[in-house]
């Protein structure tokens, strides 16, 4: 049964994946039938501009807010250990903290970017 628990996992990951993107592609295809058939415009569903910023934009924003983040929660808990805080409670904490804040930080700026 070990020799066959690998190909199991890989087919339930490849059904999951497979079903989700069935299930995403036919709802999508019979909204636009439906709003099709009510006499809609199909030219709504093609975007003509892009009114947001590049995703090239958001990625390096969120990417160096989030290494700004570790850092800090490193110097941070660096900083805690010398007060005499346990070190392994310490270091994951402050660069959790750290780095959601980072992309807390991010998500508004991005939603400025637009």
């Amino acid at each position: 049964m070990s020799h066959l628990q690998p190909v199991l996992i890989f087919l339930i990951i490849f059904g999951t994946i497979f079903g989700l993107a069935y299930l995403y592609f036919s709802t999508r295809n019979k909204e636009r039938m439906a709003l099709i058939e009510k006499g809609a415009d199909a030219d709504i569903f093609f975007s003509k501009k892009q009114r947001t910023a590049p995703v090239w934009k958001i990625l390096i924003l969120n990417l160096s807010l989030l290494l700004i983040g570790i850092g800090l929660g490193l110097f941070t808990g660096s900083l805690l250990e010398h007060l005499g805080l346990q070190t392994q409670v310490v270091y994951p904490a402050c660069i959790l903290i750290m780095s959601g804040l980072g992309l807390f930080l991010g998500f508004h700026l991005s939603k400025k970017l637009d």
